[in-house]
């Protein structure tokens, strides 16, 4: 053994031990220096998730709101125009319009096997672009007779072909599934900014769930933004507008039930609209008595000028301002006009008294457009 080396070893062991405490002192600020980090870090991160109070609530708001809300010179003092037809064209340009229903993928259904072709559609992109629609949502649809048979997958077949189109047009379509979207960049402004037509899903009919909560998660996590509770057929657990017919001979569940009833909470967790298009009056009464959050009619018209029962009463308006909703008065002649014979002609100006009533009885920010095109046979 070689121990020509050893006194080298020995000394800087004598060294180590003389600096021992000085090492030790060393690591110990270390670790402390390591625990106030973390311990910054974590209050950060705990802090910063915390519900803002009262005046960051204000701030975050009010820069919201003027971000969406700036108002533009046509509709402002300085800048009005006596030109109506000028300024309902400015204001377009300004706000996104948001049409409630549209029918199309049905259509495709129907009359193409789902082939996707804008043409000899009551719907084609250069009208979308003339009337200036900023926001669509697009009804996924399936009919009654799917009910208790393959109504979830006929769902998922007519949602695909929505995503389908939406996405063989990206230059004009844009699918989202909120309003803003600032952290996505899947809302509407921010589709509207960009020149496109923000694309939102609405499932027609509460049959399309098949009666569970599982479904209704699904089709929420698949893009779907309000669900219509009931269509021309009545759920397990929600009556539709029938119903209220004089000559009904359908089973009447008197509104909606317990398990209609967790539906309903359900939808609000998770953010889907509840739309009372096409439900019984009573079924529309104990939902703005159950919900937490506002409601739509998403093709819906007034029943005091036309006393269609798909059509929303007085009292229910009424209740519906409480609630915060919205009526989208649609354009389907049957619900428009209830004149006395069958032929009839129905012209727009009666779809302007359907807004206007709304208007005046209860606000013009409970009024809205879902026009149904595509959706209905005139």
């Amino acid at each position: 053994m070689d121990l020509r080396n050893d006194g080298n070893v020995f000394n800087i062991r004598r060294r180590l031990m003389k600096y021992k405490n000085v090492i030790l002192l060393a690591f110990l600020a270390i670790l402390i220096a390591t625990f106030i980090a973390v311990g910054i870090t974590i209050i950060i991160t705990f802090t910063s998730k915390r519900k803002p109070d009262t005046h960051d609530e204000i701030v975050e708001v009010t820069t919201t709101r003027k971000q969406i809300l700036e108002i533009p010179k046509c509709i402002s003092h300085e800048g009005s125009t006596t030109n109506l037809l000028d300024r309902a064209n400015c204001i377009l340009s300004s706000y996104p319009l948001i049409d409630g229903h549209n029918g199309i993928a049905w259509k495709y259904w129907e009359s193409t096997n789902n082939r996707v072709n804008f043409a000899n559609l009551k719907t084609d992109i250069p009208r979308l672009r003339i009337g200036k629609i900023g926001a669509q949502f697009w009804a996924c649809y399936v009919d009654c007779i799917s009910q208790y048979k393959d109504a979830v997958s006929r769902s998922l077949n007519q949602l695909d072909t929505i995503k389908r189109f939406i996405n063989k047009y990206p230059d004009v379509f844009q699918f989202v599934t909120t309003a803003q979207g600032i952290v996505t960049l899947s809302g509407i402004l921010n589709a509207f900014k960009g020149g496109k037509i923000g694309s939102l899903v609405g499932l027609e009919g509460g049959h399309s769930i098949d009666s569970s909560l599982a479904n209704l998660r699904m089709f929420y996590d698949l893009g779907v933004r309000y669900m219509t509770l009931t269509h021309d057929c009545s759920t397990p657990w929600a009556d539709n507008w029938r119903v209220d017919e004089p000559n009904c001979n359908q089973t009447v569940l008197n509104g909606i039930t317990e398990f209609g009833k967790k539906i309903i909470l359900e939808m609000n967790r998770l953010g889907m609209m509840v739309d009372l298009s096409q439900v019984s009056k009573k079924t529309m009464i104990d939902v703005l008595n159950i919900t937490k959050a506002p409601v739509i009619y998403s093709h819906s018209s007034v029943f005091t000028i036309c006393p269609n029962y798909r059509n929303v009463q007085d009292d229910v308006l009424r209740m519906t301002r409480k609630n915060g909703g919205v009526v989208m008065v649609n354009f389907y002649d049957k619900v428009i006009n209830c004149g006395p014979s069958e032929t009839s002609v129905t012209v727009l100006s009666q779809v302007a008294d359907h807004i206007d009533y709304i208007r005046h009885l209860i606000g013009v920010d409970y009024v809205g457009i879902g026009a149904d095109y595509d959706g209905v046979p005139t």
